[in-house]
């Protein structure tokens, strides 16, 4: 369903500067679901990457969890050379137990391994922004970042980010290294890092909320769905309109496998939601 337009679209509202220089269209694209196999699975997530690109798409999220290392090859299957104004983010330090169970695992070796394995298999020469996947309690903070830095100043990583921190453990990581970006899982229905965003907006560093739509539960609340009706648009596109609307620093990465939901995903970038229909949906957070 084609959602309500109108002609005012501005390029601050569309587009956000990552580390005050590395400009992306603010709604991207989350790699995670996308399969290496079988062929069939491989083909069709290949044909994903690519329309997400003709589509305008500018940022594009992985990690070394996403099938170990397949996903990043996938990736550079679909789309390497990459256009110029592409950004392809990756995420280490979660590392693969002989018995497959994964573990955080930051120790200074397991990054460095995972930086220079995802640069073999992105084949590029500089990750431009890389997240670390998740904060190892057993290790340092200072040597999981102390690490990340060195690699950037060997000129193996481009921009340092975050994932799934607090407040505190931002403003302890950015005694160390700059942060330009925080993933953390936030959504319409589940705002438990309002306060991580609320620091973000106001650091200038990109929010970057993982699971935007609550694999599509939106829907199921009745105001959400009145909501849609209004504009003529999905639940699911206006998860992910409220999400811009939250904060200009917030890029929402839904992911998905379907081609006709990758451009119901990227149309909600169109969407206006009126003050009015704004105050509905915020006070669904005060209902949960």
């Amino acid at each position: 369903m084609e959602p309500t337009r109108t002609t005012t679209t501005t390029r601050t509202r569309t587009t956000f500067r990552i580390g005050g220089d590395l400009e992306v269209r603010r709604l991207g694209l989350g790699a995670m679901h996308l399969s290496a196999e079988p062929a069939d699975a491989r083909a069709a997530s290949l044909t994903l990457a690519r329309r997400a690109v003709e589509l305008g798409v500018t940022l594009i999220d992985t990690a070394h969890m996403y099938g170990w290392g397949a996903n990043e090859e996938l990736l550079a299957e679909a789309l390497h050379p990459y256009p110029k104004d592409l950004l392809v983010t990756t995420k280490v330090g979660i590392a693969r137990l002989p018995s497959g169970e994964a573990r955080l695992d930051g120790r200074p070796e397991v990054l460095r391994h995972q930086v220079d394995e995802a640069l073999r298999r992105l084949r590029v020469e500089r990750v431009e922004l890389l997240q670390l996947h998740r904060i190892d309690p057993e290790t340092p903070l200072a040597d999981q970042l102390g690490t990340l830095r060195e690699l950037q100043t060997e000129g193996k990583v481009g921009r340092i980010g975050l994932s799934e921190v607090t407040v505190a453990e931002l403003d302890q990581a950015r005694q160390i290294v700059d942060v330009v970006s925080v993933q953390n899982r936030y959504n319409l229905l589940d705002r438990e890092h309002d306060p991580v965003l609320e620091a973000c907006t106001a650091a200038g560093i990109a929010f970057l909320p993982w699971r935007p739509v609550a694999h599509g539960t939106s829907g199921e609340r009745a105001e959400v769905a009145a909501v849609a009706a209004e504009l003529g648009a999905t639940a699911t596109q206006v998860a992910l309109a409220w999400l811009l609307d939250r904060s200009p620093a917030v890029l929402p990465i839904p992911s998905t496998t379907r081609t006709d939901h990758l451009e119901e995903n990227l149309a909600a970038a169109d969407l206006r939601l009126t003050r009015a229909q704004r105050d509905r949906l915020e006070r669904l957070t005060e209902q949960a």
